[in-house]
C-alpha cells in the first residue's frame, strides 16, 4: 500500500482546506520544496501536488512552486499533480519538466475527447481524479454536483487508456472522518486499473482497513490534514503499511 503525502498549494505555500472550500484553509508551510523534502525523508515514495489556484482558474497558477519540489525530489520518488490541466500544451511542459504522472479530473468529466487525447499522447502518465459525493461525480473545485455516477465515467475513462484513478470522498476530505472503503473497493472491484483512496483519512486504522482491501485493487492512499495535524505518524504509517503487505502477500 502507498501512501502518498499531498502537497495542496495556494499562493506558493502549503495548505490544507476542509471540503474543497478555498476560504478555509489552514497554512502549513511557507517552503513547498523542503515539504516535499520532508515527505521524503520520512519515506514517502510518491508525492501528489495539488494547485487549488490553478483549480479554480482552469490554468496552472503555482508553477514556480510545483517546479522547485520537482527540482528537489523529483529525480528521486514520482510526482504526481492535478488542478487546473486543461489542454495538452500544460500536460507536455509538466512532463518535460519532470513530473511522473498528470492528474485531471474537471476536463475528464466535461471535455471526455481531451481526456482521450492527452492519453492517446502522453499514455503512461494520465491519472484521472474523481471526486464524488453520495456516489455523483462533482467538478470545478468541487462547487458543481453532476449526475454522472463515479463506477460508470470511470470504466468509460479505464477503456481510454489511463494508468488509474483517484477517488476522493469530497464529504469527507479535510475532516478527519475516516476513509469511505466501501465505495473505494466498489469502485476497485468494478475496474482492472488501480484505485488510489482519497479524503478523510484520519489514523492508523484506516491504513490497515485499507490494506485489507488491496487485492481488490487499492493501490494507495493519498495523506493529507492527518499528517500535518499529527494525527498521522507518516513513516509509522507507511511501515506498518509495508509490515501489512508482507503479512497479506499484497
Amino acid at each position: 500500500m502507498l501512501l502518498i503525502p499531498a502537497i495542496d498549494l495556494k499562493d506558493g505555500h502549503c495548505v490544507r482546506l476542509k471540503q474543497g472550500e478555498m476560504n478555509d484553509s489552514t497554512v502549513f508551510g511557507e517552503d513547498p520544496a523542503a515539504m516535499a523534502r520532508r515527505w521524503v525523508n520520512a519515506g514517502a515514495r510518491r508525492l501528489h501536488l495539488v494547485d487549488l489556484n490553478g483549480a479554480f482558474a482552469g490554468k496552472p497558477v503555482n508553477e514556480a512552486a510545483i517546479k522547485a519540489i520537482i527540482r528537489e525530489v523529483g529525480d528521486e520518488i514520482p510526482v504526481q499533480l492535478g488542478g487546473g490541466i486543461r489542454d495538452l500544451d500544460t500536460i507536455e511542459r509538466f512532463l518535460d519538466d519532470g513530473l511522473s504522472y498528470i492528474i485531471i479530473g474537471t476536463a475528464a468529466v466535461k471535455s471526455p475527447g481531451f481526456l482521450k487525447d492527452a492519453c492517446s499522447a502522453f499514455g503512461g502518465h494520465i491519472i484521472v481524479g474523481l471526486d464524488a459525493k453520495d456516489g455523483k461525480v462533482a467538478t470545478d473545485g468541487w462547487s458543481k454536483l453532476t449526475g454522472h455516477e463515479v463506477i460508470d465515467l470511470a470504466k468509460k475513462f479505464e477503456d481510454y487508456g489511463i494508468e488509474g484513478v483517484i477517488y476522493t470522498d469530497i464529504g469527507r476530505d479535510g475532516m478527519l472522518s475516516g476513509i469511505n472503503v466501501d465505495a473505494t473497493v466498489r469502485l476497485a472491484q468494478a475496474l482492472t486499473i488501480p484505485v488510489i483512496a482519497s479524503g478523510g483519512l484520519s489514523n492508523i486504522a484506516d491504513i490497515e482497513a485499507l490494506c485489507a482491501v488491496e487485492r481488490e485493487g487499492v493501490e494507495g492512499v493519498i495523506c493529507g490534514r492527518a499528517i500535518y495535524t499529527g494525527d498521522l505518524d507518516f513513516a509509522a504509517a507507511q511501515a506498518r503499511a509495508d509490515e501489512l503487505g508482507e503479512e497479506l502477500g499484497t
